[in-house]
């Protein structure tokens, strides 16, 4: 059996003339904790959103759990949950109503569905706040929902995008002692991107570094320290990537569609 539940192969996204994926190929194996680094710009964020499903690739293949995510979308979100880089609860509801809301929609059983959102509040330390609003929580809180809520269904990858940006290093710390619990305890998969490379460096058991496009290095922390010769992970990076400040990916992209006259068009 396939012990890779995430395998791309030559994969590609184009916008007109702009090649934001270029023909990238990588996998993470069952049960282990991927980083997919870049700076801005480099094809990260393009990537993430065709593995999620967000954006279909204009090449290549991607299998998640054995799934094509661009022949049936829908089996594909089944077998992954997600938090996403920017905010994504309904403030107006309660923990428990988000929850909930999300156990409907995903077609989790009403038998099985209180048990299982008690289970995740409790897992993340949220329990007794069920019946308070969201919009009453703190940033770190709302983490922790998010997670839980992406756990709901039982995926088998779990996807997060920046899941610690502008925490406090208090809240950072717990919010990867939960994630790495879940990985441990329950073998799923993690798939996650971050800024802060001392997060990579100490979590992840593999690394995949993304720029221009391009994937530009893979291995442990420790062998892409041992390829660059530097100390950290954070050295390695910048001698994969360079020094050069970049544009926010999604909106050059977004400029150069509004420039060309290009939304919403599949390229």
């Amino acid at each position: 059996m396939d012990s890779n539940i995430v395998a791309v192969t030559d994969l590609v996204k184009k916008y007109g003339d702009l090649l934001a994926v270029n023909n990238i190929s990588f996998d993470v194996k069952k049960g282990e904790i991927f980083a997919f680094l870049g700076p801005n710009g480099a094809g990260k964020t393009t990537t993430i959103k065709m593995l999620t499903t967000l954006l279909q690739p204009t090449d290549g293949r991607i299998l998640l759990n054995g799934i094509d995510p661009v022949v049936d979308s829908h089996k594909a979100r089944q077998t992954f949950g997600i938090v996403f880089q920017d905010p994504s609860l309904d403030d107006e509801l309660t923990a428990w109503e988000n929850l909930e809301f999300h156990g409907v929609l995903y077609g989790v059983p009403a038998s099985v569905r209180h048990s299982r959102i008690e289970e995740l509040l409790k897992f993340v330390e949220l329990w007794e706040r069920k019946d308070h609003l969201v919009k009453t929580f703190s940033g770190g809180m709302k983490r922790r929902l998010e997670i839980a809520r992406g756990l709901l269904h039982h995926p088998k990858i779990f996807f997060l995008d920046e899941p610690t940006q502008g925490l406090d290093p208090q809240t950072r710390n717990g919010i990867w002692n939960y994630i790495k619990n879940l990985n441990k305890e329950e073998g799923i998969t993690i798939f996650f991107t971050t800024h802060y490379m001392e997060e990579a460096e100490k979590v992840a058991q593999r690394v995949a570094v993304i720029d221009h496009g391009r994937i530009v290095a893979k291995g442990s922390p420790e062998e892409l320290k041992k390829q660059t010769g530097k100390d950290s992970l954070e050295d390695a990076f910048l001698s994969l990537t360079g020094h050069a400040i970049r544009d926010e990916e999604a909106g050059a992209i977004d400029r150069m569609r509004m420039h060309r006259g290009m939304w919403g068009g599949r390229h």
